[in-house]
C-alpha cells in the first residue's frame, strides 16, 4: 500500500509538472510591439540565477537542449536527426567567458539526453565533449558563431526543418527571391521588433550540400536585415535566435504559424505582402479621411522609431554590456553649448558616438575570427613588421601584466634563426590575443585591428554603428561653424573606416582632425596639451566628451575648458569621480546657443 501510495505520489506530482520548463533563471520577459498594452523591455531574460555553480549550469543548460530538441521533434520541426540547438551563456555582462552548449550531429533529437551536448568556447574550441562517445558536432556549428558575433545579444539560436519554413521559400515558383515580406499579421507582434502593421522581411538563402557551407550568405543577411531575427534556407528550414531560449523559442514557434500563415494566404489568392484595401485598419491621414494606399507599391512603409542603441547593426539582439541604468537620471550641473561656450569639440569613440558594444562584440570578435585567414594572405615582408610591432608593444607593457605574462605562457619558442613565416604567424596571434584578452589599448596592435576592420568594411562584413543623435549634431556643427574633432584609442585609420561605413553612410567630411594613442595615452593630460596646439587653440576652448572618468580627468588637468561625461545605456557605471563632470544623454544635449 504505502508503495502503490508513493508511485500515486509521484505520478501526480509528475503530471503536474510535466508542461514545466528548465530554467536557468527565475522568470523572464517578453519583447513587445511597444503598446502600453505590452510588456516591452530591452532584454527579455531576467530573474536570479537558478544554477548554483559552473557544473551545475552546464548540467542545466545541457538538460535543456535536449528539452528543446525533444519538443521541436514532436512540432515536426526535427524530424529524422534534423535540426538543432545551441545555448551561450556567460559574456561580459556577468564578467566571465562565454560557454557555448551545442546540440550533436546525427542523433535522433527525441532521443537525446544532456550528456550527448557539446560545450564549447567562443573560439570553436571543444571544452567538453559529450559524456556519449562517438558524437559529432553539428555542421550547424560554425552558423551559431556567426549569429553570436553578428547579434551580440543572441543567447540562443534554433534550427528546424520545418515544412512550413520549406514551402515558404517555394512560394516564389521562379526560386529567386531573396525575403519573404509579411504585414497586417497579429503574430508579426511574436517574432520581435514588429507590430500588427510592420512589414516583416524575412531574407531566403540558398541551400548547399551541407549548413557550414551557408555561413557566407548567412553573415550577408545578418548585415541586410539587422531587423529580422530568421533566415530561411530554401528548400531546407529555418534559423531562430533570441536573446535568451525562452525568447528564441517563442519567435521560433511564432515564424512558423506565420510561415503557415503565408502558404495558406497564398493558396487562397492572397498576398500576404500586401496591405489589405478594405475592411481592416489602415491609417488615416491628418484630415481623418481613410489614406488610400497606392495599389502600385505592394507593401506599406514600415514606421521605425530610431532608438539610442546598437540595433542598426545588431538589430533586435544587440548587446548591453553593463547595468547602468542609475546613471541616466537627470543631471542638473551645467553643460555646455556650441558654439555658445566653445567652437571646438573634440569627441571620443566609444561609448559616445558608437556603442561599445559595437567595438567589444563586433569589431573585436571580427579579428579574433578572421585573423588566421588575414595572416595566411600576408607575405614574410609584411608579417616582419607587424610581429615587430606587436613585440614592441608587449615590451612597453609594465612587469607583471597579464597581458604580458600571458603572452609568455602562449608565445612559440623562437630559434636562433630568424622565424619562419608560420612561426611568425604563430607568434603575432599570440600577441594580439593576449593583449586583446586584457584590452591592451596600443600602437601596432591598433594598426593590425585597422587594418583588418578595413577588408571586413569593403566586403560589407562591417557597417559601422553610430547613434540617431549624432548626424544631426553633425549637421548643427557644420551650420554654426564648430569644428569637430576624433580622439580615440582605435588608430587613425580605423576611426576613419568607421565614419566611412557608417549605417548612415559616409559620415567623413564632417571631421576637421583625428587623434589616436599616437599623440598619446588617452589617460595622460600631455596628450590634450599636444591636441590643443595642433588644433591651434587654447585648451580652454575645446569641448571634451567621453565616456572614460579617467580620460576627462585629465584633459581637466590639461586645461580643457569642458570635460563632459557622455553617459549611454551599456557604459561602464560612475563612481564619484564621473560625477563630477557635467553629463550628456545625447548629443544633441551640446548643441544650442542660448
Amino acid at each position: 500500500y504505502v508503495l502503490l501510495l508513493i508511485l500515486a505520489i509521484s505520478s501526480s506530482t509528475f503530471a503536474i509538472g510535466k508542461n514545466r520548463w528548465i530554467h536557468t533563471e527565475s522568470s523572464w520577459t517578453r519583447i513587445g510591439g511597444g503598446s502600453q498594452y505590452d510588456a516591452k523591455h530591452s532584454e527579455s531574460g531576467s530573474g536570479e540565477k537558478l544554477t548554483t555553480s559552473l557544473e551545475d549550469e552546464s548540467r542545466t543548460v545541457r538538460s535543456l537542449i535536449a528539452q528543446l530538441c525533444e519538443n521541436f521533434y514532436e512540432q515536426g520541426g526535427a524530424t529524422g536527426t534534423s535540426g538543432g540547438v545551441s545555448i551561450r551563456t556567460g559574456g561580459p555582462s556577468e564578467n566571465r567567458p562565454w560557454r557555448v552548449f551545442v546540440a550533436p550531429s546525427g542523433i535522433q533529437k527525441e532521443d537525446m539526453i544532456g550528456e550527448d551536448v557539446f560545450e564549447l568556447d567562443m573560439d570553436m574550441n571543444v571544452v567538453k565533449p559529450p559524456v556519449t562517445p562517438n558524437l559529432r558536432l553539428s555542421a550547424c556549428t560554425p552558423i551559431w558563431y556567426s549569429v553570436y558575433r553578428f547579434r551580440p545579444r543572441a543567447k540562443c539560436v534554433i534550427h528546424t526543418h520545418s515544412m512550413n519554413a520549406q514551402m515558404a521559400t517555394l512560394l516564389d515558383p521562379t526560386e529567386r527571391s531573396t525575403c519573404l515580406r509579411m504585414t497586417h499579421l497579429e503574430m508579426l507582434k511574436g517574432v520581435g521588433g514588429h507590430a500588427y502593421d510592420s512589414v516583416l522581411d524575412i531574407p531566403i538563402i540558398d541551400n548547399r550540400p551541407s549548413e557550414d557551407m551557408l555561413v557566407d550568405q548567412v553573415e550577408k543577411a545578418l548585415v541586410k536585415y539587422p531587423k529580422c531575427n530568421a533566415i530561411l534556407v530554401r528548400r531546407h528550414g529555418v534559423f531562430v535566435w533570441g536573446d535568451s531560449w525562452e525568447q528564441a523559442k517563442t519567435q521560433c514557434e511564432s515564424f512558423d504559424y506565420l510561415f503557415e500563415t503565408a502558404i495558406k494566404m497564398k493558396s487562397m489568392g492572397i498576398d500576404p505582402a500586401a496591405v489589405p484595401k478594405e475592411g481592416t485598419y489602415r491609417v488615416d491621414d491628418e484630415g481623418g479621411e481613410e489614406k488610400k494606399e497606392d495599389s502600385s507599391r505592394p507593401v506599406k512603409r514600415m514606421r521605425t522609431e530610431k532608438k539610442d542603441s546598437a540595433d542598426a547593426t545588431d538589430g533586435f539582439n544587440a548587446e548591453a554590456d553593463l547595468n547602468n541604468a542609475a546613471d541616466l537620471e537627470k543631471d542638473t550641473k551645467s553643460i555646455p553649448l556650441l558654439p555658445r561656450d566653445a567652437k571646438v569639440l573634440l569627441l571620443d569613440i566609444e561609448g559616445c558616438t558608437t556603442a561599445i558594444s559595437f567595438v567589444k562584440n563586433v569589431l573585436f570578435p571580427f579579428v579574433l575570427s578572421n585573423i588566421d585567414l588575414y595572416l595566411a594572405k600576408r607575405t614574410s615582408q609584411e608579417l616582419g613588421p607587424i610581429l615587430k610591432s606587436l613585440q614592441e608593444d608587449i615590451e612597453k607593457l609594465e612587469d607583471g601584466h597579464d597581458a604580458k605574462e600571458e603572452s609568455k605562457k602562449v608565445t612559440p619558442v623562437v630559434p636562433d634563426c630568424t622565424p619562419n613565416d608560420d612561426l611568425m604567424r604563430d607568434m603575432i596571434k599570440s600577441f594580439v590575443k593576449a593583449m586583446m584578452k586584457f584590452d591592451v589599448k596600443a600602437t601596432g596592435l591598433k594598426s593590425l585591428q585597422g587594418k583588418m576592420w578595413k577588408s571586413g568594411y569593403a566586403s560589407g562584413e562591417l557597417k559601422g554603428h553610430i547613434y540617431s543623435d549624432f548626424v544631426p549634431m553633425l549637421n548643427w556643427c557644420k551650420s554654426n561653424g564648430v569644428s569637430v574633432n576624433i580622439y580615440s584609442s582605435g588608430s587613425i585609420g580605423a576611426q576613419k573606416l568607421l565614419f566611412k561605413h557608417t549605417t548612415d553612410g559616409d559620415l567623413t567630411s564632417f571631421f576637421n582632425s583625428h587623434f589616436d594613442t599616437t599623440t598619446g595615452s588617452k589617460k595622460e593630460h600631455k596628450s590634450y596639451e599636444k591636441i590643443a596646439e595642433d588644433l591651434g587653440v587654447k585648451p580652454g576652448e575645446i569641448v571634451f566628451a567621453s565616456d572614460a572618468e579617467a580620460e576627462l580627468v585629465a584633459a581637466r588637468k590639461a586645461g580643457i575648458g569642458f570635460p563632459v561625461m557622455s553617459v549611454r545605456p551599456g557604459n561602464a557605471p560612475l563612481t564619484n569621480v564621473g560625477k563630477e563632470f557635467p553629463i550628456i544623454y545625447s548629443l544633441l544635449q551640446l548643441c544650442g546657443s542660448d
